[in-house]
């Protein structure tokens, strides 16, 4: 069930009455019903993987009582090393045994050995990145004794699966969910503009900016041999807007169905193209991976409190495990290994993600912007392309510079018509955001007027036209 479809318009109305008029000061209720709800939210991808999720959520339920429980610290080790093995164990099957079954048989064949491997013919489980990082940063900081072991299973299985962050994030953590879940929630009028403004601005970036992006991105990338120059180099800008508008407007849709409910989700993005460099991106990137793995992986490694080799070498695996998330391709680990190498030469800097006081900025602050969106677009081409070898290719004949004419506009009057208005419609976006990063805003905020002319946008652009998958839900 995509949140641009007519289903979730239906379904969300729905659980919106029962949460507020049915059981508006039962607690329990309201939470029992929004978990009935996000299974079923969870169902409707494919009911057979349903089993799987409510598996994880039984694993770390248990397994973290039993964490709080022992007296020894091997059984608490012994606990939470079975439940991080299950959980990966199963990402490992369903997300990355083919990646290693294929690429361990070109291996051999290399080295002049037959070898084959059967591989799973298996759909990947939606959002099954996602709810396993709930869960295992819910079982870690019970092992730190960070947070106390959950005994309501009701409270916690919401936690893992609560619909609007389920398939694509925000990686949410127990201590700043939880308590939201346990907590009275009451209806505040403020808190519910603001999600209506977020959910309107999220369609817009997804159905108006990122789907008219796709139209062209999918066909300069999928015939890039015949491409000039100019329209490779389109490609690569149009896909870099494509993945920020699917990808960002999906968390601000979650951020503002979650408000309309009451709770509060973590701020996922912080218009990450208006950075300085590839430090300050992360910060502002996808958020809640990135802490997690800042938490998870990099400190428990040393992070930066150790020799300057060791924590290169820290950086370097984070952005390879990170990019690994991504996808059982090799494309996504050369993605990391990139950024990384990027990312290094700021540690010799002092100051290395400052921004500074964003209403005051300088011609550099402008340079800087546009280094880094130029640098991470040419980075995305290597993320979108299905394999190394063709991204290379991709970006030689970018940079070749063996033709200007963009042929895929000028000889369709309908394809020069919507990537006009494309355009426009990411200028307008670019416009509204950077607005909104100069006022030091977390996430946009505009006002009824503005709000009139996106959602006539919406219908005008994006509406009328079968609902188009998100991109992260591959993940």
């Amino acid at each position: 069930m995509l949140f641009n479809s007519l289903s979730f318009l239906v379904f969300f109305p729905i659980v919106f009455i029962l949460y507020w008029f049915v059981f508006p000061k039962n607690r329990k209720g309201q939470n029992i019903m929004l978990l009935v709800a996000s299974c079923y939210f969870y169902a409707t991808w494919n009911y057979k993987f349903l089993f799987l999720l409510l598996f994880s959520i039984l694993l770390d339920f248990f397994s973290a009582l039993k964490i709080e429980q022992a007296r020894k610290k091997s059984a608490k080790k012994f606990w939470l090393t079975l439940s991080i093995g299950i959980n990966l164990g199963f990402l490992a099957i369903f997300k990355y045994y083919n990646f290693f079954a294929d690429s361990l048989a070109d291996l051999l064949s290399n080295m002049g050995f037959s070898a084959h491997f059967e591989t799973l013919q298996v759909i990947l489980p939606v959002g099954i990145s996602f709810y396993t990082f709930h869960g295992l940063s819910y079982i870690i900081d019970v092992y730190k004794e960070q947070i106390k072991a959950e005994r309501n299973f009701i409270d916690y299985g919401l936690f893992v699966a609560y619909f609007p962050l389920l398939v694509a994030g925000p990686i949410e953590r127990a201590t700043h969910l939880l308590p939201q879940i346990k907590a009275s929630r009451s209806f505040e009028y403020e808190k519910m503009v603001s999600g209506i403004k977020l959910i309107i601005w999220g369609l817009f970036k997804k159905v108006v900016v990122a789907d008219n992006c796709s139209f062209f991105v999918n066909q300069i990338f999928g015939d890039f041999q015949h491409k000039t120059s100019t329209e490779l180099f389109l490609g690569m800008l149009l896909f870099s807007f494509q993945i920020y508008g699917d990808f960002s407007g999906y968390s601000d849709i979650a951020i503002g169905v979650s408000k309309l409910m009451g709770i509060d989700l973590l701020i996922n993005f912080k218009f990450p193209y208006f950075s300085k460099n590839i430090a300050d991106f992360w910060k502002r990137w996808h958020i809640s991976l990135s802490s997690w793995f800042r938490d998870y992986l990099y400190i428990p490694l040393g992070g930066s409190k150790t020799s300057k080799t060791q924590h290169i070498k820290n950086v370097f695996i984070v952005f390879l495990v990170s990019g690994f998330w991504h996808g059982a391709n090799w494309t996504f680990i050369f993605w990391g290994l990139l950024h990384a190498l990027l990312f290094v030469p700021l540690l010799f800097l002092s100051d290395n993600t400052t921004q500074g006081n964003p209403s005051q900025l300088s011609i550099l602050d402008y340079l800087k912007f546009s280094v880094t969106f130029i640098l991470v677009s040419l980075l995305w081409v290597v993320f979108r392309a299905n394999s190394i070898t063709e991204a290379y290719e991709y970006l030689l004949r970018m940079l070749s510079f063996n033709g200007f004419e963009p042929k895929l506009f000028v000889t369709n009057a309908k394809y020069l018509l919507l990537f006009g208005l494309t355009g426009l419609s990411v200028l307008f976006m670019l416009g509204i955001e950077f607005s909104c990063f100069r006022k030091n805003l977390v996430v946009v905020n505009f006002s009824k007027n503005t709000a009139v002319m996106v959602i006539l946008l919406i219908l005008l652009m994006g509406a009328f036209r079968n609902p188009m998958s998100f991109i992260y839900f591959q993940f």
